[in-house]
């Protein structure tokens, strides 16, 4: 599909604890990755539609792109203990950037054993929420 379109680029299949995800090395990466990962978003959306449509039952697949899925966990993971501290430090309630609900999963795992701190999410059919972290009191 992405050949079509004019890119040249390598899909590797790697697989990890959490499914396949196909991994494109690509020169112009940042063209499929878009603003923030939207496009990439939107790619995984249609290669998982495909699949669901030759194989009902088939397993999600996530698409990345230069490993920037991969980085961008790691930098919300790091946002979360980073706030997480600052939270229990000042005892105020810390807020993060809107989020997907995949990216407010990442935070919730990433601090789910940390006992000094809790973490929500707010109500709502919102896409994008913002997750709450306080100091437990």
């Amino acid at each position: 599909m992405l050949g079509k379109l004019g890119f040249e680029l390598e899909i590797e299949e790697q697989e990890s604890e959490e499914g396949t995800c196909l991994q494109i090395t690509c020169e112009d990466s940042k063209f499929l990755i878009g603003r923030h990962g939207e496009r990439l978003d939107d790619i995984q959306y249609l290669v998982n539609r495909i699949l669901q449509k030759h194989d009902p039952d088939a397993p999600r697949v996530k698409v990345d792109a230069d490993h920037y899925r991969e980085q961008e966990e790691e930098r919300i993971e790091e946002q979360a203990r980073d706030l997480a501290e600052q939270a229990k430090e000042s005892g105020k309630v810390m807020r993060m950037r809107p989020l997907n609900a995949y990216h407010r999963r990442i935070v919730h795992n990433a601090l789910v054993d940390d006992e000094e701190v809790e973490t929500s999410s707010p109500r709502g059919s919102d896409r994008l929420k913002r997750i709450e972290i306080r100091p437990r009191s």
